[in-house]
């Protein structure tokens, strides 16, 4: 998935410094490595994979609040200005964030109608007045009363105070939204409403959304493209469909006979060895060969790159390179 999106990131790469102790010597942390993604205006691309895998650094460097230590980030055809610069801040009406945690993303002093007003008044959008019905009508679209904007946080649920967090990500009317774990933290009855909200908003305001979580069966739903990604580097991307239902990559297989299926599974459940290695002393060759099932001496000492299959997705394996079956037979 390349070229043509609202937003594009060409093999971006975030190193940060990890001491072993005190006086011990620093070891570079690649939390991404060498990833390019774009996400087309008005489409969903969704993001899965384990804790610590750096999905959500990839989404803090898509909206520009870290800088790649490698590679390039782009929106609307011009590259991310720097972090803190007035075009940067300009920029920030048009891309948004919402935040794994409503409780936390919301600050507990101030009424909801306060808190999604502010970045109307940050950007000085609308008279005072404007702003008012500005939040009404907000308040309606994410499917809360007006009056509930009176309250607090601590006043309203779960499911109440992340449609608060979405109407103030709305406010703006932006082009790109990045949802880091939107439903993680809630029921899972009220998921299902936020998720169908979030598709509701996306077809009536034509919003770009990068969708992270580890949730596979939301993903599948709500995200036109998929990206699956371990210790840094995506492993298998392309259509949801065709990767939930034949995945090719040895570890993307994993993560989806791990989903719960009602009746007959059609494949047995793929439990991996070990835990993912730590980054700062990540494998030699394919990140995930200490815990392939199929790896085979090559993998250890090559990078895979990704490979376009014939159905169009690309996977990141040399199983996969030496035949498109050759993962899946092996397996």
């Amino acid at each position: 998935m390349s070229g043509g999106g609202l937003l594009e990131l060409d093999r971006v790469a975030r190193i940060y410094t990890a001491r072993r102790s005190l006086f011990g010597a620093a070891d570079p942390v690649r939390a991404v490595d060498c990833v390019s993604l774009s996400v087309p205006a008005s489409r969903t691309l969704g993001i899965v994979g384990e804790s610590g895998c750096g999905k959500s650094t990839l989404g803090r460097i898509a909206l520009g609040l870290e800088r790649p230590d490698a590679g390039s980030v782009t929106f609307d055809g011009a590259l991310m200005p720097k972090l803190g610069t007035p075009a940067w801040r300009r920029l920030r009406a048009r891309m948004q964030l919402v935040f794994q945690d409503p409780l936390g993303a919301l600050d507990p002093r101030l009424p909801i109608a306060t808190q999604v007003a502010e970045p109307l008044d940050i950007h000085r959008i609308g008279t005072r007045a404007d702003r008012a019905d500005r939040v009404a009508d907000l308040l309606r679209a994410v499917g809360l009363r007006p009056d509930q904007g009176t309250r607090y946080p601590h006043e309203l649920s779960g499911g109440q105070r992340q449609r608060a967090v979405l109407a103030r990500a709305l406010a703006t009317d932006p082009a790109l939204l990045v949802a880091d774990e939107p439903i993680s933290a809630l029921d899972v009855s009220i998921q299902a409403q936020v998720v169908n909200m979030l598709a509701d908003l996306q077809a009536a305001r034509g919003i770009a959304m990068l969708f992270i979580s580890h949730d596979l069966k939301v993903v599948r739903q709500v995200s036109h493209h998929v990206a699956v990604m371990y210790l840094g580097r995506i492993m298998e991307q392309g259509d949801p469909d065709a990767i939930f239902r034949d995945p090719i990559h040895p570890y993307t297989q994993a993560l989806v006979s791990a989903v719960p299926v009602a009746g007959p599974r059609r494949r047995p459940r793929i439990v991996l060895s070990g835990e993912p290695p730590n980054p700062a002393r990540r494998p030699s060759g394919c990140p995930f060969h200490p815990r392939c099932p199929v790896a085979v001496s090559d993998c250890q000492v090559i990078v895979p790159e990704l490979q376009t299959m014939p159905d169009g997705r690309q996977v990141a394996c040399l199983r996969a390179a030496i035949s498109p079956s050759a993962a899946r037979i092996a397996a």
